[in-house]
């Protein structure tokens, strides 16, 4: 499907945590928790081994099949970036906000935001199953004709810049929010101050989130992780707790017709 630019880039991960460390040590402050730093790393290591197994063959071959079935081809040789870059914050965004409105798709996104400290290893806090959330939303790319490598490189972009969002230490960055996701304005996305609910889906450009009105900055400190917490650092539970949640809410529901418990409009987590 195309370089596994993620893969390549934990080397780096880890380095930006050590940073992130000594920077937060050398201004007083502690923003790791050795138990939450494990549990947010053993959900990253299960996200990667599943990719590896399932998710890259899944939707490279169907990404790919569908590619060789698109209903036109791009013309030039910088049009499909232009198309994938903004397929994919296009994507990105529907999948990420409608994450936060859907039960069935929360389950899966909850996972990234189970955790009560906001750091780099945070970002890697991620869900087994968001592949399969999320491939609804990118597969309709290859049919509107963005080639399967502008695709997995753009895709993989996306995410290697979403990982330097993660952290308290890097302040507002002024102008840029306007154009740019930054640590701030994530940090206002994985709070559950009531106001903040919901708010800054964006992957990498915010000036989606001011088109579609979720945008908002941040005006007070934040406090982290669901409204209903986890209590628990351990990643396998992680995966499965909303879930297992989810179907005993399913199995009481008088009906299964769409609604409730399927849909969710604050994050019921």
């Amino acid at each position: 499907m195309g370089p596994n630019l993620i893969a390549l880039a934990i080397p780096g991960f880890f380095a930006g945590m050590l940073l992130e460390l000594g920077v937060a040590k050398a201004k007083g402050r502690k923003v790791y928790r050795l138990g939450a730093a494990m549990g947010d790393m053993g959900c990253g290591i299960a996200q990667q081994l599943t990719s590896l197994v399932f998710a890259t063959a899944v939707i490279g071959a169907s990404y790919a099949w569908l590619y060789e079935h698109r209903w036109w081809t791009l013309p030039t040789s910088w049009l499909p970036w232009v198309a994938a870059v903004t397929g994919v914050e296009l994507a990105y965004y529907w999948w990420h906000r409608l994450s936060h409105e859907v039960n069935l798709l929360w389950a899966a996104h909850v996972v990234h935001h189970h955790s009560e400290d906001y750091n780099l290893a945070v970002a890697l806090r991620q869900s087994v199953t968001t592949w399969a959330t999320s491939m609804p939303f990118y597969l309709p790319l290859a049919l509107l004709g963005v080639p399967t490598f502008h695709f997995a490189v753009i895709l993989s972009l996306s995410t290697l810049y979403q990982f330097w969002i993660h952290t308290e230490l890097i302040p507002r960055l002024g102008f840029l929010e306007k154009w740019l996701n930054t640590p701030s304005l994530h940090r206002v996305h994985h709070a559950i101050n009531p106001q903040y609910l919901d708010k800054n889906h964006a992957g990498t450009f915010s000036v989606l989130d001011r088109l579609f009105g979720t945008y908002l900055p941040q005006t007070e400190p934040c406090v982290y992780g669901t409204t209903r917490p986890i209590n628990s650092f351990n990643p396998l539970w992680a995966q499965v707790e909303t879930y297992v949640d989810l179907f005993r809410l399913a199995a009481r529901a008088p009906t299964w017709r769409w609604g409730s418990p399927w849909r969710c409009s604050s994050r019921p987590a």
